[in-house]
C-alpha cells in the first residue's frame, strides 16, 4: 500500500488530547494540498531522498535554481555546518540540500535541521534532523540531534528558527530573517566545524506576511502562518530561485571578543551583506 499523508494522524501525534472539529480538518487538508501530495506519493512509490526531491522540484512544482559561488563549497574531508537565511520555510531546505548533493563537492551525508512536522513526509525523512515547533521534542528526537552533531555528517541549519518575516528595519519594510540563534555558533566551536554561509533569494506571498503581521499585532503566540507553508510551496510553481554560496568562516573566528549571540548576528550580516539583488 502506497504511503499516504493523513492530517488526522499528524494532529493526533502532535496534540493527542485535542478534539479538532471536522470542518477544520477539511480546511487543513485543503491548504496542505493533501490530495495533490497523496497523488504524487502514489505516482512515486519507490523514490526516496534526493531522487524524491528531484521529482518534487521537476514534476510537482516545476521549480529550478541556479547557484553562484559553488566553488565555495568545501571539498575537504572535515564536517561543516551550512547556514542559510530561511525565506520560504521548507522548499528552500529541499533546494539547498539538493544543490549540495548535486555539486559533488561533499562526500559526507547531510542532515538538514527542520520542523519536525516534515518528518511525516517519509520518503525524505532520513535527510532531516527534527526540531519541534509545536510541542516538545521527543527524547528520541533529542538523542538523534545529539548523535547528528557527534557524527561525521554535514549539518544544514536555518539559525533564525523560523522562515523570514516582513520587518521594519532602518525605516524601511523588508522581508528578512528574525534574529539568528546563538546555538549554531556554540555547536561550531564545540564540534570544531567551519560554517559555510548561504543566501537564498526568494519570498512567500503577501498573504503570508500580512497574516504573520496581524498575528503579531494581536499578540497571538501560536504561529498560525506556519499552517500555510505547504500552500506557499505549491504557490512557488514554476519559479526560478538563485542561491549564493559564500566563503567558509573558520570556527576559530568565534573567539571571546564577542558573545555567541553577537557572533550569530555577525554571520547573519555576512549572509545579508553581500551584493545580492534583494535582502
Amino acid at each position: 500500500m502506497p504511503l499516504q499523508l493523513d492530517i488526522r494522524a499528524v494532529l493526533k501525534n502532535k496534540a493527542p488530547k485535542a478534539h479538532v472539529p471536522e470542518f477544520i480538518i477539511r480546511y487543513l487538508e485543503r491548504i496542505a494540498h493533501v490530495k495533490q501530495m497523496n497523488a504524487f506519493l502514489k505516482a512515486h512509490p519507490a523514490e526516496r531522498d534526493y531522487d524524491f526531491i528531484r521529482c518534487v522540484l521537476d514534476e510537482e512544482l516545476g521549480c529550478s535554481a541556479s547557484i553562484e559561488g559553488i566553488e565555495n563549497i568545501p571539498t575537504d574531508d572535515e564536517p561543516v555546518i551550512f547556514v542559510s537565511n530561511h525565506p520560504l520555510g521548507g522548499l528552500d531546505g529541499m533546494i539547498i540540500a539538493q544543490m549540495i548533493h548535486e555539486s559533488g563537492a561533499r562526500k559526507r551525508p547531510l542532515k538538514v535541521i527542520v520542523n519536525d512536522l516534515l518528518m511525516f513526509l517519509e520518503p525524505i525523512a532520513d535527510l532531516w534532523a527534527p526540531v519541534s515547533k509545536v510541542g516538545k521534542l521527543s527524547k528520541e528526537q533529542a538523542l538523534e540531534q545529539q548523535r547528528m552533531w557527534e557524527s561525521e555528517s554535514d549539518v544544514m541549519s536555518f539559525p533564525a528558527g523560523a522562515c523570514s518575516r516582513l520587518q521594519r528595519i532602518d525605516g524601511k519594510w523588508q522581508i528578512c530573517d528574525l534574529e539568528w540563534q546563538k546555538n549554531i555558533i556554540q555547536r561550531a566551536k564545540e564540534y570544531k566545524r567551519n560554517i559555510v554561509p548561504i543566501y537564498f533569494e526568494g519570498h512567500n506571498s503577501k498573504f503570508f506576511y500580512t497574516l504573520a503581521y496581524i498575528r503579531k499585532l494581536l499578540h497571538i503566540k501560536l504561529n498560525i502562518e506556519m499552517l500555510y507553508l505547504v500552500d506557499e510551496m505549491y504557490g512557488a510553481h514554476g519559479k526560478h530561485f538563485r542561491v549564493h554560496v559564500l566563503p567558509p568562516i573558520p570556527y576559530s573566528t568565534f573567539d571571546s571578543t564577542q558573545s555567541p549571540k553577537q557572533w550569530a548576528q555577525y554571520v547573519k550580516s555576512i549572509v545579508y551583506g553581500s551584493n545580492h539583488t534583494s535582502r
